[in-house]
C-alpha cells in the first residue's frame, strides 16, 4: 500500500484545514541565555544553537543546565512544548524546531521561540512538518539579512500548517500521533541502517591505513633514506585571475584539504603531489594531482626530479601515511605554516624503483577499492536519507487551496 492511498485512509474523508501557526498554540519568544551562562548542574536549558547541532527532533534531557537564580528571568518550557530556532547562519536551521518532553521544566533564551501547542496540535507532528519542504519554502517567504539570517517570531507565526480535522480536536490528535508514529519508525530504521553504514565505511578506511602503512614501513638499513631536497622540486604557485564556483575541468588547489574552487587554466601538469604550505587546518593534508590543475599561492607542489629514482605516486603515498612528519614542521603564530627550507630537509625511504612500482600497484588497488566503497556507501546513506524524506513529505501532503488569505 502507498504512503498516499495509507494517507487517505488515515484520513477517512476528514477535512484537513491549513492554519496560521498563531491559531495553533501561543507562541512565546525567548530572552537573554548566552553560552557563558551555562552551569554543571540546575535548571535544564535550552540554547537554540544547540537545536541545530546537538540535538535531534526531540529530547527528554538537556545538554545544559543554568542556575535557578538566571532561570527565573528565563522564558519556561513545558513537557510537550516546542522550541524553534529564528536565527542561524543559513537557512537550512532557521525554524528547526525540538520538541521538549523532559519532565522538569525548563527554559531557554533568545533567537528562539517557544510553541505551546494548543488543543488540536500536537507538538512532534508539527516538528516533523518543519523539516518538509512545504515548511521551507513558507519561511524563505519571510527570511530576513544575509550573513545571519533571521524568521522572527511574528512571521513564524503566519506559517500554515495542515491540520486534520479541526472541529475535532480529539480526532485530529488521533490522526497526527498516528502519522508521528509512522515517521518514528522510518527515522528509527533510516538512523539504524545509516549507522550501519557509517560503521562499515570507517572499518574500510581503517583496513586501507593499516595494510598501507604495513607496506610503507622499512626495516632499519633495508632501504636508502634520502631528503626532500634531493629528490624532488618544491614549488608554490599563485592565485589565478579568476576563481570559479562552478565546476570546469581545472581543479584550483590551494590551502586546506578540498579544492579551493576552480580555473579556466592551469599552472601545473598532473602526475603531481602536494600540501598546504600555511593555513589553518590544511598542514600535514597530501593531495595526489592526477590531471593538469592550478596551483595556488599557498599550497607546494612536489614533482620528482628523476622518475627512474622516485616515483610521484610512491611520494604520495609515503607521504599521506606519515603525516605526522609534516605537522612536525609547523611553525605556528598568526597562520600555520610550514616553510620550505625545512620541508626540503625531510627525510624519506627511496627503495629501488621496481619496488616502488611494486608498492604503488598494490596500493592504487586498495585505493581503488576503498573509494569504490568510499563513495558508495555515502551515497547509499544520501538514498537512504532521501527515501525517508520522500516518505515524510507523502505522509505530510495534504490538500491545499490554491490561495490562502494571511
Amino acid at each position: 500500500m502507498s504512503s498516499v492511498s495509507y494517507l487517505e485512509k488515515l484520513l477517512d474523508g476528514v477535512e484537513v484545514e491549513w492554519k496560521p501557526l498563531s491559531e495553533l498554540g501561543e507562541l512565546v519568544r525567548g530572552n537573554g541565555l548566552q553560552k557563558k551562562d551555562f552551569t554543571e548542574v540546575g535548571i535544564p536549558a535550552i540554547h537554540y544553537g544547540q537545536i541545530y547541532t546537538y540535538y535531534g527532533l526531540s529530547t527528554t534531557k538537556t545538554k545544559s543546565f543554568v542556575s535557578p537564580e538566571l532561570a527565573k528571568q528565563l522564558k519556561k518550557v513545558n513537557k510537550g512544548d516546542v522550541v524553534i530556532t529564528n536565527t542561524s547562519e543559513n537557512l537550512e536551521d532557521v525554524g528547526k524546531a525540538l520538541v521538549y518532553l523532559g519532565e522538569p521544566q525548563a527554559v531557554t533564551g533568545g533567537h528562539a521561540t517557544i510553541l505551546k501547542p494548543g488543543e488540536c496540535l500536537l507538538g512532534k507532528y508539527f516538528a516533523y512538518f518543519t523539516q518538509t519542504e512545504e515548511f521551507a519554502v513558507e519561511k524563505r517567504k519571510y527570511a530576513k539579512g544575509t550573513k545571519v539570517i533571521d524568521v522572527s517570531a511574528t512571521d513564524m507565526a503566519k506559517i500554515q500548517i495542515p491540520i486534520p480535522c479541526p472541529d475535532n480536536p480529539k480526532k485530529s490528535l488521533e490522526i497526527q500521533a498516528e502519522i508521528v508514529r509512522i515517521l518514528d519508525a522510518f527515522t528509527s530504521l533510516t538512523t539504524e541502517l545509516t549507522t550501519e553504514l557509517t560503521t562499515e565505511l570507517n572499518t574500510r578506511k581503517k583496513q586501507y591505513n593499516y595494510y598501507r602503512d604495513q607496506l610503507l614501513s622499512f626495516e632499519e638499513g633495508a632501504v636508502e633514506w634520502k631528503t626532500l631536497g634531493d629528490l624532488v622540486e618544491i614549488n608554490t604557485g599563485s592565485k589565478p585571475s579568476e576563481i570559479l564556483e562552478s565546476a570546469t575541468r581545472i581543479d584550483y588547489i590551494n590551502a586546506g584539504t578540498t579544492r579551493s574552487g576552480y580555473s579556466a587554466a592551469s599552472n601545473c601538469d598532473g602526475d603531481t603531489v602536494t600540501t598546504p604550505s600555511r593555513g589553518q587546518g590544511g598542514i600535514g593534508y597530501v593531495g595526489y594531482q592526477n590531471k593538469p590543475f592550478w596551483l595556488g599561492p599557498l599550497c607546494y607542489k612536489m614533482q620528482s626530479i628523476d622518475k627512474t629514482v622516485l616515483i610521484n605516486k610512491y611520494l604520495f603515498y609515503f607521504l599521506q601515511s606519515r603525516s605526522e612528519l609534516l605537522l612536525g614542521l609547523k611553525k605556528e603564530g598568526g597562520v600555520p605554516a610550514v616553510n620550505k627550507s625545512d620541508l626540503v630537509q625531510l627525510e624519506i625511504p627511496v627503495p629501488l624503483l621496481k619496488e616502488q612500482q611494486r608498492i604503488v600497484a598494490i596500493l592504487d588497488k586498495f585505493d581503488a577499492l576503498t573509494n569504490s566503497i568510499t563513495e558508495g556507501l555515502p551515497r547509499e546513506i544520501e538514498l537512504r536519507q532521501k527515501q525517508y524524506a520522500y516518505y515524510r513529505d507523502l505522509l505530510l501532503s495534504f490538500p491545499k487551496p490554491e490561495k490562502i488569505e494571511a
